[in-house]
């Protein structure tokens, strides 16, 4: 903390003269992605007027640009102008913008005045309702937020996370594992490390977001190419380097860990490389975080090579590798430790990665073909060895889980998009994954001592080599009806070679705009998902052959409605409510009366492994009214209140409808951020950003507390599923901090420090059994806790 000051001292003293900076870009037509030659890209909001038109390839740089945040709008003839607010100007890297155009319903001969703005506009086309944009400057700048995308997201209407210490996405009710990861249009893994197989969260991300280009998150009623998900989408893309000069930066956080990152030209055909590697640093400094005393390690490296445009159409390259391991030692563990127990010795190893290959071609001015070939892994190694009679002269250690879990995905997709005209455009394409799964895992939970040796049997829950092949073709189409009124329409369908389910998923959203400020949203989606692997591999001791008893269950359905209305309250400040109902069916349920239903899974490293022989018979609904009220950036400050109030219930087998894990009743988020120029040339930026979160208690089940002291593991109450409340959570982040722009070379500094939990509010993480003091004991989530980093950028 003392050099960190002594740094920042250094910042505040060499404030200097004033130095600019540059932003670049590249202008399409959003419909058909063909560069705009001629659009004339102007600098607002300063006294020197400043402008450029595009080359033949659409890019564009626009320089000796004031540092700070600023807006740019582009013109093109016969198409609607389009504003680009709040672009964070620097010393030491240059901005780079992807701007799509839409080209005017009624054709004219001059430039179109009407004037849009990114930030509330998605940037896949055919995505009209529940969906929002987000960036890196969102994900870096929010307080609370460890500079990762899905914690982000936790702000957005619609959206919780169960708890600090992992950053699993609940939306609308549904289970973290009804979300879609997708990067550069292909579905991936969790990309987080420490990840279980099945699993969507993890406690750190393994996602960096200085790769990330401005993204889309879906929370509902998605669009025909989005399958296999019925809770929300991560639609993610890299973004590319830099064109034209070699940029570099250096950046130390408490989660982010140590990171270096290169980019620059390559090749004569604008290519350009673009690579980041990270390595955990408190695993370096040897301490605990997020919960746990034990040290967590981690790494991981993402690129994005582009070889740029040449006859054959435009290659890249884009890839992420991350590995993570943890060993929790029962000597050094805390009695309160949110992952671990006194009484063993856990050992803990995560793998992830990805890597494809993406070419694009355009077919005459207003169609391209895109197509790519990638292949993922991701997996786990969970060792538990627990002492038997501990503190005590008899005193051993036995083996008392053992997982290890893999799956590697080839995946292809292809998608052909064409512009017909002004008013429509078609897209099509096929998506076809191949998982090669293994799974083995053995657990001594629950299970009785046969063979008369003192401990319970070791038993092979799992122990499989499968390949299941899941084919998604899709097609779907925007109209531009009239000038107000816009139809979104397609089909999704898919098949599981697992046991040959088939699905057909019809899709549609309506946007009209009322008024020049107003405007209705409606969207419908059938949606179905298959369930995940660990639940589907699970072994049934019958009549002493173990079989795989799930493995014929079908998908889980889902009918997404939602009505939205969205208001420009006035140039900055924009109002949205929707409204959504979920009818979910299928889910999966016991073949006795039982108040299981895996819509209550997915919210742990893993998940029941004695829920065998199941039906597709489970029932749920969510439904809730979402509320945004955001003001963007604009003269130094921004706010944004959000307020989801919502149910989220289902029924088992037993037909009660219980509340489920993920049914909070209302989230409200509060965020807000101040900027102040500072320095003799007021080019330095201090900032304070801040974070107020409440939301309803999660519901769990009761500990039966006689029959778990009796056996010796925790029982819990099945009758009363989901009956009982946590309190309501709270918790209020403050973060603050300074950009230094350099005077006299390309290179900027940022510092921060960013106070979690400020008043160390004692929110739940559980209440469970323990087998040591035979009672049960409440764990609180994560205290207060300060992080603080640094960015050098040059």
């Amino acid at each position: 903390m003392k050099n960190y000051l002594f740094l920042l001292a250094i910042g505040l003293v060499t404030m200097g003269k004033a130095q600019t900076g540059t932003i670049k870009g590249v202008v399409n037509d959003k419909q058909s992605e063909s560069p705009l030659m001629g659009a004339t890209i102007e600098l607002l909001n300063t006294t020197d007027a400043k402008g450029v038109v595009t080359d033949e390839n659409g890019r564009f740089s626009l320089n000796a640009v004031p540092t700070g945040r600023q807006v740019i709008r582009i013109s093109y003839i016969g198409y609607e102008s389009y504003t680009v607010p709040n672009i964070e100007v620097t010393t030491g890297k240059d901005v780079f913008l992807n701007i799509g155009l839409t080209e005017a319903f009624e054709q004219l001969e001059e430039v179109v005045l009407t004037s849009n703005t990114n930030k509330d506009q998605p940037l896949n086309k055919m995505s009209t309702v529940s969906t929002r944009q987000f960036g890196l400057e969102e994900v870096t700048r929010f307080s609370g937020g460890r500079s990762d995308a899905g914690r982000l997201a936790a702000n957005f209407a619609g959206v919780s996370s169960p708890d600090d210490s992992r950053n699993d996405i609940v939306v609308r009710g549904n289970s973290p594992t009804g979300l879609l990861w997708r990067l550069e249009g292909i579905p991936i893994p969790s990309p987080n490390h420490f990840g279980t197989a099945g699993t969507n969260g993890g406690p750190v991300s393994a996602l960096n977001p200085n790769m990330l280009k401005n993204s889309d998150f879906l929370t509902s009623a998605f669009a025909a190419e989005y399958g296999n998900a019925l809770g929300g989408v991560f639609d993610l893309g890299f973004r590319n380097g830099n064109t034209d000069d070699y940029e570099y930066t250096l950046q130390s956080g408490i989660f982010t860990g140590l990171e270096a990152m290169g980019e620059g030209p390559l090749g004569k055909k604008n290519g350009s490389f673009l690579v980041a590697i990270r390595y955990s640093l408190i695993g370096l400094l040897g301490v605990g975080a997020g919960g746990t005393s034990a040290a967590p390690n981690y790494t991981d490296l993402s690129f994005n090579v582009n070889f740029g445009r040449g006859n054959l159409g435009m290659l890249s390259l884009f890839g992420i590798l991350g590995s993570s391991d943890i060993d929790f030692l029962g000597d050094d563990i805390d009695p309160d430790d949110l992952f671990a127990a006194e009484d063993e010795n856990t050992f803990v190893k995560s793998r992830f990665g990805v890597v494809g290959l993406k070419h694009q071609i355009n077919i005459g001015d207003n169609s391209y073909l895109r197509s790519i070939v990638s292949t993922s892994f991701s997996g786990n190694d969970f060792k538990v060895d627990r002492f038997v009679n501990i503190d005590t002269p008899q005193e051993s250690t036995i083996r008392y889980t053992l997982a290890d879990e893999s799956e590697n995905r080839l995946t292809f997709s292809t998608l052909f998009n064409s512009k017909l005209n002004n008013k429509s455009t078609l897209r099509m394409g096929v998506l076809a994954e191949n998982f090669s799964v293994e799974s083995l895992l053995q657990d001594r939970t629950e299970q009785p001592d046969t063979d008369g040796d003192g401990n319970p049997d070791l038993f092979t829950f799992r122990n499989i080599d499968e390949n299941v092949l899941l084919v998604q073709p899709f097609v779907q189409a925007q109209f531009r009806l009239t000038e107000n009124l816009t139809l979104n329409a397609g089909l999704h369908s898919q098949y599981s070679s697992l046991n040959d389910q088939f699905a057909l998923e019809p899709r549609a959203a309506m946007t009209y705009q009322v008024a020049p400020s107003h405007t209705l949203n409606l969207g419908y989606g059938l949606h179905q998902q298959q369930l995940p692997l660990p639940i589907l591999f699970l072994n049934e001791n019958v009549n002493g052959n173990l079989i795989q008893t799930n493995k014929e269950l079908d998908f889980v359905r889902s009918n997404h409605f939602v009505l939205g209305y969205d208001v420009k309250l006035a140039q900055n400040w924009r109002g949205k409510l929707e409204v959504y109902y979920q009818d979910i069916d299928k889910a999966g349920v016991e073949s006795f009366p039982s108040s299981y239903s895996t819509l209550t899974e997915g919210a742990d490293f893993g998940f029941d492994n004695d829920r065998v022989s199941l039906i597709n018979e489970g029932t749920g609904y969510n439904r809730g009214i979402e509320l945004t009220l955001e003001r963007f950036f604009n003269k130094g400050y921004y706010g944004l209140l959000t307020g989801s109030f919502f149910q989220s219930k289902y029924t088992g087998s037993d037909g009660v409808e219980r509340n489920t894990p993920f049914n909070n009743e209302y989230v409200v988020n509060l965020l807000a951020g101040r900027e102040f120029k500072v320095g003799k040339t007021r080019k330095n930026i201090l900032f304070l950003d801040t974070r107020l979160t409440t939301s309803g208690g999660r519901y769990y089940t009761p500990v039966n507390l006689q029959a778990s002291q009796q056996f010796g593991f925790e029982v819990l109450e099945d009758g009363l599923a989901f009956s009982e409340q946590f309190d309501p959570y709270f918790r209020w982040d403050f973060k603050f901090g300074l950009k230094i722009n350099s005077s006299k070379k390309k290179r900027s500094h940022q510092f921060y420090v960013d106070l979690q939990n400020v008043t160390a509010n004692e929110n739940i993480f559980t209440r469970r059994y323990n087998r040591l003091t035979n009672q049960v004991d409440q764990v609180n989530q994560i205290g207060f806790f300060p992080d603080f980093g640094y960015k050098f950028q040059f």
